[in-house]
């Protein structure tokens, strides 16, 4: 169990690094881009959700290449090297000045990030055993969810109090003290030595690979559409005060910790219907927040509910490239990150742009609402595909 603990500290502080941004985005923009904050605060905050795509970007470039460069090697060695690198590259945002260098920061701080709760997913459903793989991931994204109830919030805040870089010096010390744990308290983790690069990434010509890749990255967009710009969200269409932000990312990270849970035990009893209900309620809460969001208790409840819809799909998707991916489980593992991520960047930018051509801080919701039904529309291609597969291997 402080094996499983030590890695949850490292996905504790990658929640933390990957959304604690959001919240900040209004003091990061009048930080790193004064003159447009001066010209059009709106158009600068809508210019720093960059920030966010660029973490995202990272991922999704990090996830397969270092997952499948590293599947050979001892498990516990490369998460403890995953940890020291996000340590580092978190404190270059820190230091860095200028709002190009930090976006370069963030690219980098996004790159160990798949391959970190990849492999430790493969090792947390090791753990836990056949049978409950779905919560053997769902374990490890606990300390990402956690982030979200406490970690976000107390960064956030910090960050309104003492400037957002300060934000980044507590995640960075979280990385430091989850490689500490992970180098005294893992054991260790055998890799596959017959893996290489090459036949890991094989799996890409899998067209189930793919279509479970575009579930995550459309369907999941349509939560980081909203979540970019949950602060501007609340302050400026609800008209609460700013310290509520911190508030609405406490409720957040609390349905997005029981959607987590609730995911990965729905996951493996039902993995297709887990997906599809979780997707099809995604989509609606996201309309009923675009045309309630004026009242902030009701976009408080709406916004947990999202989080918790978007939690509960996350260990399912996993869980479905696990089960089409073969042998090639380490970047499996890691891929779902790499999807999650692109829908990371892919709603972050949908919604900054309908931000900036003058729609209004609802829009995003509007966007990721039709980015959660193509999602789900995804998910019925790829369960049909499946179907006719197995019906054309039993009639040979």
């Amino acid at each position: 169990m402080r094996a499983l603990l030590s890695l949850a500290i490292g996905s504790f502080g990658i929640g933390m690094t990957e959304f604690v941004m959001m919240g900040l985005l209004p003091d990061i923009a009048q930080d790193l881009l004064p003159a447009l904050w001066a010209h059009s605060p709106e158009q600068a905050i809508g210019q720093s959700g960059v920030l966010v795509s660029m973490y995202a970007l990272g991922v999704v470039i990090g996830a397969p290449t270092i997952a499948a460069a590293v599947a050979r090697y001892p498990r516990h060695r490369v998460m403890l090297c995953l940890a020291v690198a996000l340590a580092v590259f978190n404190a270059l945002i820190v230091v860095l000045p200028g709002f190009g260098l930090v976006g370069m920061a963030r690219l980098l701080a996004g790159l160990p990030h798949g391959a970190y709760f990849g492999i430790g997913a493969l090792v947390a459903a090791d753990v836990l055993g056949p049978g409950r793989r779905a919560q053997g991931v769902a374990f490890i994204l606990t300390g990402l969810t956690i982030a979200n109830v406490v970690g976000v919030p107390i960064g956030t805040y910090l960050g309104q109090q003492w400037g957002w870089r300060v934000a980044f010096l507590v995640v960075t010390l979280v990385f430091a003290l989850a490689a500490a744990c992970i180098a005294l308290f893992v054991p260790a983790h055998e890799g596959d030595p017959g893996r290489t690069l090459r036949s890991e990434l094989g799996v890409f010509r899998s067209s189930q690979i793919w279509l479970t890749l575009g579930i995550g990255a459309i369907g999941f967009g349509g939560f980081f559409a909203v979540y970019s710009y949950i602060a501007p969200l609340v302050t400026e269409i609800a008209d609460a005060p700013q310290w509520a932000v911190p508030i609405t990312l406490v409720l957040v990270g609390v349905g997005m910790t029981v959607g987590n849970i609730a995911g990965g035990y729905f996951a493996d009893r039902d993995l297709r219907a887990t997906l599809h209900l979780g997707l099809a309620g995604l989509a609606a809460a996201l309309v009923l927040l675009a045309l309630l969001a004026w009242s902030f208790a009701v976009l408080v409840i709406l916004a947990m509910l999202i989080g918790a819809l978007s939690a509960m799909i996350s260990p399912a998707i996993q869980t479905r490239l696990m089960d089409v991916a073969g042998d090639n489980q380490s970047i499996a593992a890691a891929l779902n990150h790499s999807a999650l991520n692109i829908g990371n960047s892919l709603g972050a930018f949908l919604g900054g742009v309908a931000i900036t051509l003058g729609f209004g801080f609802v829009a995003p919701e509007w966007v990721g609402a039709v980015l959660a039904l193509l999602g789900l529309g995804i998910t019925a291609i790829s369960y049909g595909v499946e179907k006719r597969t197995l019906r054309a291997s039993f009639a040979i």
